[in-house]
């Protein structure tokens, strides 16, 4: 069958093609019953807007970019961390009648295709999702006057809008719970130093600890289980008496469990542990894992909600408090 065009539901409804195109684009000019009998016509001839004259009108596309600053084996690999804001942004934009765009820039050549995509208008708005040290993509994006707002705090000097959780608090609350269990000697497992969340959960680790004594011991790890267990084995080498460890994910937390099992370490008899996130793995780790909550859907909702609403570029960020988890490991 021939596709209905505009002119087939003006004739249709007894209106200017002009009056149609105003309608099917959402303008409020449009007399009500007018508007009515328009969209009576667009029903009953199965007319669908043209989505690329509509945004040659609208100046909008419909689509918001979702950039992950990740290779696709991370982004899919087993931390549920990255599926789980994949989903929920997915969630809020399709309940608000957009499209979601995924981008995995994870060499300079993607991050410039990225930018020429977005230059291009493609997209409405861009998130940001894991970005690493100097990444030239935030300022790189800001210069193209597309909305864009970071899923945690950017450690570049270019810093568009973004929402986090208190991951200096939530160490902090980690490391108490340690030394309020009598826990003397504390190590950390880092995550990545070149991101925002590795480094606040290394200074509320330190900052805890300043002032009462003890030294700090850390070994850095990237996020992954596999560099949990390494971090641990190189921990106990530093110094085999130990007493507790503040890994800074749970997957990181599960690598390192494995490894003390390895080495004999009874956790939390010898060693206690606590994670960072509350994945729902670590309620059925061996032994169930202490661990700090962050709001990971809260912080994707509210992002959405920005991307949407309207980006201010001087708007303070938002930061959601975490919340301390306790179970078998401590």
């Amino acid at each position: 069958m021939k596709r209905p065009t505009l002119e087939a539901v003006a004739a249709r409804a007894g209106v200017s093609r002009a009056t149609v195109s105003r309608v099917v684009n959402g303008s409020s000019t449009v007399n009500p019953d007018i508007r009515t009998t328009v969209l009576r016509a667009v029903e009953e001839l199965g007319y669908v807007p043209n989505s690329a004259a509509r945004s040659l009108v609208t100046q909008r596309t419909g689509s918001i970019g979702l950039v992950v600053s990740e290779p696709p084996a991370r982004v899919f690999s087993d931390d549920p961390f990255f599926s789980q804001v994949i989903r929920t942004v997915s969630q809020e934009l399709e309940a608000a009648d957009r499209q979601v765009v995924l981008m995995m820039p994870s060499s300079p050549g993607g991050q410039a295709r990225v930018e020429r995509y977005v230059a291009g208008g493609h997209v409405d708005g861009v998130i940001l999702l894991s970005l690493h040290g100097s990444d030239p993509l935030p300022a790189a994006l800001m210069r193209t006057g597309v909305p864009v707002v970071s899923h945690g705090r950017p450690v570049s000097t270019a810093r568009p809008p973004y929402c986090d959780v208190d991951n200096v608090g939530g160490a902090r609350t980690a490391m108490e719970h340690l030394l309020a269990k009598g826990r003397r000697r504390i190590a950390t497992i880092t995550g990545p130093l070149d991101m925002s969340a590795g480094l606040d959960r290394l200074a509320g680790y330190r900052e805890t600890l300043s002032g009462t004594g003890r030294r700090s011991l850390a070994a850095m790890g990237d996020f992954t289980r596999e560099s949990g267990a390494a971090a641990m084995q190189q921990l106990l080498e530093d110094d085999p008496d130990l007493d507790a460890v503040f890994a800074a994910s749970d997957l990181m937390a599960a690598g390192a469990l494995h490894t003390l099992r390895k080495a004999g370490r009874r956790v939390p008899d010898d060693v206690a542990m606590v994670g960072f996130d509350d994945i729902d793995a670590a309620r059925f780790t061996d032994p169930p894992l202490t661990t700090v909550r962050q709001p990971i859907d809260d912080v994707a909702q509210t992002i959405v909600r920005i991307i949407l609403t309207g980006v201010d570029d001087q708007a303070a960020p938002v930061i959601f408090p975490t919340e301390l988890i306790p179970r078998d490991s401590t």
